[in-house]
Formats: structure tokens, sequence, C-alpha cells
């Protein structure tokens, strides 16, 4: 059966019905595009469609006309082969015919290289990297858009520069997606620190590695469970120092001091080796007590840098419930004025609820239940720390993925987790009997 005009190798259905699918979806993908780029398509979901779906069409499209070929030959041999068709550029049609498929391959690949960088530059948005998996990278995605790294795409952070880092990128996202379409997903998500890039490669970017800071003010505001939820401050002066080292240096001083250490678990909270550079008398190995040396051989050597401390600087969840409610009334999110909010608060956010709707429905409903009972509660301070706690509670613990209070450590400080104590513990000695001191005006003096 023949349909139009065309040569006799494509003149059959299937490859028809694959030229007029190449040739729609072509155009498709071309609106599309033009309206991406005009700023009309603002849904993540949509560059499943523009980036994904439509070229994927598109090739399996063009696949189908080869395949036609292939099969209206067969229908043809009938016993006997076909032979290969004699291109002669003195024959005009033949002329016009090729100059059209040539065309028409050209078109094509433009088409599918627009397709290919369009895929590579949506799929390092940050849209797609916190909406699309939704429920996997929702804790990362939320924890993302509160803190200070909120404007840094993910690509800024997790994808190194280099070919090496961008194949090594594809190939775990490849890995991941296998992982999320067999139900495979770890829960909670690992925080990926082998994965991560250096930092000279990474915070560098926009961070100056040896400017001076000298001191910095930090206020501590907590709350009591009583009435008037008294406010107990504490103002902390931040040696953080100077990154070039010397007496008194600081915080940063770690940075100058070029050290490595061993890491025994996979959050690198327990580490029993420490090996210090430039430190006075040349270097220096400091081994916590009772480790043997099976047990430094067992773990994973790395040479410390930003991140051994700030772990979480773009997905940072609170450890616990206080001090997450203690956050949100000294920014004025939970109105303190409310008697026994600090109380009420904590224990809101801290029951157990199966997901998300259960958590809203459950926090109005013991804040409503409890001030109702109160006389003279101001209706309107309560539908705000309703509000606000619920926004605590929605930015923190995550049911579907199993992350709650304490699911990821901040190493940052050491009052919730042992962050410096990790190492600053007088119990790292070295041979000569020097200890890694527990000396709080290192870091910081409490005024």
């Amino acid at each position: 059966m023949r349909f139009l005009s065309l040569p006799e190798t494509v003149n059959n259905p299937v490859s028809v019905v694959g030229m007029a699918l190449a040739t729609s979806t072509s155009l498709l993908f071309l609106v599309l595009l033009l309206f991406d780029l005009l700023g009309y398509l603002k849904s993540p979901y949509i560059g499943l469609l523009v980036f994904i779906t439509v070229p994927a069409l598109f090739v399996a499209s063009l696949l189908l006309i080869p395949i036609g070929a292939w099969w209206s030959a067969g229908r043809r041999r009938e016993g006997r082969d076909v032979s290969w068709p004699v291109i002669d550029l003195r024959v005009p049609h033949q002329r016009v015919v090729l100059f059209a498929v040539l065309a028409l391959t050209f078109v094509n690949l433009l088409i599918l290289s627009a397709a290919g960088v369009g895929t590579v530059h949506y799929m390092e948005r940050t849209e797609f990297c916190g909406q699309v998996c939704h429920t996997t990278m929702e804790p990362e995605f939320k924890a993302h858009q509160v803190w200070p790294h909120a404007q840094v795409e993910c690509v800024g952070c997790h994808v190194g520069p280099g070919v090496d880092s961008f194949v090594e990128s594809k190939l775990a996202g490849s890995r991941q997606l296998y992982h999320l379409i067999t139900n495979q997903v770890p829960k909670p998500v690992p925080t990926p620190v082998r994965s991560l890039g250096r930092t000279t490669d990474t915070c560098a970017g926009c961070h100056t590695a040896n400017r001076p800071h000298g001191d910095k003010a930090r206020v501590i505001r907590e709350y009591a469970n009583d009435e008037a939820n008294t406010e107990t401050v504490t103002t902390i002066q931040m040696h953080v120092g100077n990154p070039a080292g010397g007496p008194g240096a600081g915080i940063h001083r770690h940075l100058a001091l070029d050290i490595e250490y061993v890491a025994t678990d996979t959050t690198r909270a327990t580490i029993p080796w420490v090996r210090v550079v430039n430190v006075r008398g040349g270097p220096k190995e400091f081994v916590a007590a009772g480790v043997t040396q099976s047990q430094i051989a067992a773990g994973t050597k790395r040479r410390m840098d930003c991140l051994d401390c700030h772990n979480r600087p773009a997905h940072t969840t609170f450890f616990t419930p206080e001090r997450a409610i203690d956050t949100a009334i000294a920014l004025g999110r939970i109105p303190r004025p409310l008697a026994f909010i600090r109380r009420e608060a904590v224990a809101a956010v801290t029951a157990d609820y199966s997901d998300a709707s259960a958590a809203t429905a459950g926090i109005a409903k013991r804040l409503t239940d409890f001030y109702r009972a109160r006389a003279g509660a101001d209706s309107g301070l309560v539908q705000q720390a309703i509000a606000g706690t619920q926004d605590v509670w929605s930015h923190n613990v995550f049911p579907a993925m199993r992350v709650k209070w304490g699911t990821y450590p901040n190493h940052l400080g050491h009052v919730d987790t042992p962050g410096c104590f990790r190492c600053h513990d007088d119990e790292h000695k070295a041979k000569d009997g020097a200890a890694i001191k527990q000396d709080c005006e290192t870091c910081h003096a409490i005024q």
C-alpha cells in the first residue's frame, strides 16, 4: 500500500506514522521551548514534558521510520534479496530527495541538541531537584528554602567543576532514579558526605577563605515552660578569627593547621584519630582513649575543611523541638505573650503524627483546646501561635521519609550534638602527653 508521493522504502504505514509523529512532536517541542524561554511555564513538572517526554517521543518517532522501511522491505522480499538503492545525483528527483533528507536530518539534530541542552539545564534547576521527586526530596528542599543558601542552586554545591564531576553527578542521578522507580530509596536519605566536592571547589566560589573575621557576637534566646515564657538571653562572643592562622586566630584557624582525621561512622560523629600538621613541634597525632590501631584503620580518613563543622549549611533542620520553638518565639513567629505557649508548642510538635495533614490538624486542635479552656486568651495570638507551630513542624519533621527530630545531626557548636567535642574533649592525646583541649575560651567568650 502506497502513502503519498514518497520513496518506496519509506512509503508504508509504519514509516508514515513515524514521520507524522516526528513532525508533530518537533513542532510541539519548539512551541513549548519558546513558552519556557518566555517564562510562561512555571511548574517544575512541565519540564518533564518539555525536555524529557516530548524529546523521547520524538526519538521514538524517528526510529519508526527505519523500522517501517525494514518491515516494508521484508514484505517485498518474497524470497529474494532487495537490492540497495542507487543514488545518482544526475537525476533531479534523487537530488531533491537527498537534499530533503539531509535538511531534515540537520533539523532533527538541532532539535535533539536543543532538547539535550535543555534537559541538562532543566535537571540542574533547584525546582527539579526538590519538587519533581516531591516526597523523597521534600526534607532537603523545604530546609533549603528557609536558610541563607536558598538562592544557591543545588548544583552549585552538589556538582563540582570539570567533566569528571559532571559525569559522576549524572551517574549518581541515574542510580537515584533507579532507586526511586524500584522503591528502594533509603529512608531517611543519608547525607551525601562522600560525594560532596572539596569546599575549595564549592564554598570558595562565594566565601573568601582567607578573609579575617575577628570576633562575632551571637545572641541565644531560650524560654522557660512557665506562664510568662520567661526569656533567658545568652550573648556569646565567637572568636571566628582568621584562616591564615597565628596566635589567637580563633575557630577558622582549623583551616590553617592542615588537619587530617579518621571517622568511624557515616555521620562523622565519632573521630578516634586526629593528625595536625602545622602545629608547634611539627606534625602530631592525637588518639582517643582506648582506641586501637585496627579501629583507626577501619575508619575513613579525611582532610578537614569547612563541611566538617558546617555539615548542614543549606539543609539545616533543628536537632531538638525545644531549639526550634525557642527560635520561632525569638523571631516573633510564635507570640511570646501567649501564656504557656513555649510548653504547649513543644508538646504539640513532639507528638507523633502519621503525615502532614494529621500534624496540621493535631497541632491546631491541641492549641485551640488548651486556650479555649483558659479565660481571656487572645484569639488572634492563638491563631498566630497555631500557624507558627505548624510551620516549625512542617520544616523539621517528614514522616514519609522517616525524618524526625534529631535525624540529621549538626556539628556546628556542641549544645545539641557533640560537634566540637568530637575532638576537643581532653581525651585525644599525643605520645608526648599533649591533648586537644576542651577550652571554651579558645572559640568563644560568654558575656
